[in-house]
C-alpha cells in the first residue's frame, strides 16, 4: 500500500485530504506542523508528502528543501496553499516540490493532480545556502518605562521611496514604524524610514549602549532596504535583534546578508560593528521583554505576516501588506467552481481569521494602498483598498485605524481624499472608529487604563 504524509495545521483541510486519499487506497499519516512532518517523513519514508505552504515552525518551502537534502529517500511532494501568486508557485517548485495546488480542495481535481505527480519524472535535488552562526548578545539595559506605549511613524510608503514636495505632508519613505513599550524599542519593518529612526536613536542614546528589536513582516525590498543604513548597527556597544520568518527561497539571515554583499553594498552583514543577531522565528507567539508578540500569515506574495503587540497600555496591530480574500478569488480556484458555496465558505473563513487576529486593537496600522476604483485593476497584487481596511477594522471593533502603505503614485492630495472617504464610510456605519492617514513624524500615545 502506498503511504502519504499530510502536513497541515488546518484540521478541516487535513480531514478532507485524509478522506480523499484513504478512499483512493492510500495509507495516511498526518502531522500538524513542519517539524513534526519532517520527523515522520524520516521515520516512515512516505511515497508522497502533501504539505501546506504557510505553517508555523517550518513552512512549506523549508519542508521541501529539507526533504530534498536527503538523497536516500526522495518522496514526491505536493505543496498546497491559499496563495495563488505565481511567484509562490515558482518558489515552491524551485525548493523541490513536484506540484503546487491551490486550496480549497476539490476531490476529483486533487486526485488527478496526485496521480499526475506520482507518474511524472522525479524532481532534481536542490542546493541550499549554508547558515551562519552568531555570537551571544551583550548585556544591554532596557529603557526607562513610564507605563505608556508610543507609536511613531518613520516610513509610511509602499513599494519605493517617493521624495518631493507633492509627498511632503505624509512622507515618502518606505515602511518603518517605531513602538516604545515596556522599556523596549521595537521597530516594525526596515524600509528607508529606518535611517532617520536610527539617527534619532543614536542621538538619544548619547553614547550609552542600546537595544533595538526589529520585527520584519516579510523581505520584499521596500521592507528591508533601509537596514544597511541603520546607524545603531554600526556601534559595537549596541544590540540589534532582527525577528522574522524564513523566506521562500532563502532563510532570513541569507536574505539580509545578500542585500549587503559586494557589489550591492560596501559593508557586509558580518562586518557591521554592532552586535546584529538574526532571530528567525519558528513559533507564531514570542516575547520581546514584557511585550507579547503574536504573528499570523497573511494573503500577500511569499512568506508575509502581520504582528500583534500586546502591551500594558494597549494592543497594536501591524499589517502593512494584506489583501482580503473576500475580493481576491483567484482563477486557480476554478477547480472548485462547481461548488460555489464551498469557495464562499472557505473565503469567509480566511477573512474571519484576520478579523479575530485584529479584534479589540487600540491601534491598527493596515494596508490601504488603493481606492475602490484603483483596486479593481489591482486585484491579486497582495494589497488592500480603503473600503476593505475600514470594513475589517469595524468588524474587529478597532479603536483607531491608520491607513498605511501609501501607493508611490499618490500625492498628499490623493491621500487626503482617501482619508476623507474612509471617514465617510465610518460615519455611514454609525461607528466611533478613528481613521487617519499614516504620516511620517506622527506619534500616537497609549496610556494604561487606571
Amino acid at each position: 500500500m502506498k503511504t502519504v504524509l499530510i502536513i497541515d495545521d488546518d484540521p478541516v483541510v487535513g480531514l478532507i485530504l485524509n478522506r480523499i486519499l484513504a478512499r483512493d487506497g492510500w495509507q495516511v499519516i498526518e502531522a500538524k506542523d513542519g517539524d513534526a512532518g519532517l520527523k515522520l517523513a524520516g521515520e516512515h519514508h512516505p511515497d508522497l508528502v502533501i504539505c501546506d505552504l504557510l505553517m508555523p515552525r517550518t513552512n512549506g518551502f523549508a519542508v521541501c528543501r529539507k526533504l530534498r537534502q536527503d538523497t536516500t529517500h526522495r518522496p514526491r511532494i505536493i505543496v498546497t496553499s491559499t496563495s495563488a501568486y505565481e511567484s509562490d508557485r515558482n518558489a515552491a517548485l524551485a525548493a523541490g516540490a513536484d506540484a503546487f495546488f491551490i486550496k480549497p480542495i476539490a476531490p476529483e481535481t486533487f486526485l488527478k493532480a496526485v496521480k499526475s505527480v506520482m507518474t511524472s519524472k522525479r524532481a532534481s535535488a536542490k542546493k541550499t545556502l549554508p547558515r551562519k552562526r552568531r555570537t551571544s548578545r551583550p548585556a544591554v539595559e532596557p529603557l526607562m518605562n513610564d507605563g505608556t506605549t508610543t507609536v511613531r511613524f518613520w516610513g509610511v510608503r509602499g513599494s519605493i521611496p517617493t521624495p518631493g514636495p507633492a509627498t511632503a505632508h505624509y512622507g515618502g519613505n518606505t515602511t518603518c514604524v517605531e513602538v516604545r513599550a515596556e522599556g523596549e524599542v521595537i521597530v516594525l519593518d526596515a524600509g528607508t524610514g529606518i535611517r532617520n529612526l536610527g539617527l534619532a536613536l543614536q542621538k538619544e542614546a548619547a553614547g550609552r549602549p542600546m537595544r533595538a528589536s526589529l520585527l520584519i513582516t516579510h523581505t520584499h525590498w521596500d521592507h528591508i532596504q533601509g537596514f544597511p543604513f541603520f546607524v545603531p548597527a554600526y556601534h559595537p556597544q549596541n544590540e540589534v535583534q532582527v525577528f522574522g520568518y524564513e523566506g521562500a527561497r532563502q532563510g532570513l539571515e541569507a536574505v539580509f546578508s545578500s542585500q549587503m554583499e559586494n557589489p550591492y553594498f560596501p559593508v557586509s552583514l558580518e562586518e557591521m560593528p554592532g552586535h546584529v543577531k538574526i532571530c528567525e522565528q519558528r513559533e507564531m507567539e514570542f516575547a520581546i521583554g514584557k511585550v507579547k508578540v503574536k504573528a499570523v500569515f497573511v494573503n500577500h506574495p511569499g512568506i508575509c505576516v502581520a504582528y500583534r503587540l500586546e502591551t500594558s497600555a494597549g494592543i497594536i496591530i501591524f499589517a502593512p501588506d494584506y489583501e482580503p480574500f473576500s475580493r481576491f478569488k483567484p482563477h486557480s480556484m476554478d477547480a472548485a467552481s462547481s461548488n460555489t458555496q464551498m469557495v464562499h465558505d472557505f473565503v469567509e473563513q480566511q477573512n474571519q481569521k484576520m478579523v479575530e487576529f485584529i479584534r479589540g486593537a487600540d491601534v491598527l496600522i493596515m494596508d490601504a494602498q488603493y481606492d475602490t476604483e484603483e483596486y479593481r485593476h489591482h486585484v491579486g497584487w497582495g494589497h488592500s483598498c480603503v473600503e476593505d481596511a475600514v470594513t475589517t477594522a469595524l468588524a474587529a471593533h478597532v479603536k483607531r485605524l491608520y491607513l498605511f502603505h501609501h501607493d508611490p503614485s499618490h500625492d498628499d492630495r490623493k491621500i487626503d481624499a482617501m482619508v476623507a472617504e474612509a471617514k465617510r464610510l465610518v460615519k455611514r456605519a454609525g461607528a466611533k472608529l478613528i481613521v487617519e492617514g499614516a504620516r511620517e513624524g506622527v506619534t500616537c500615545v497609549l496610556k494604561p487604563a487606571r
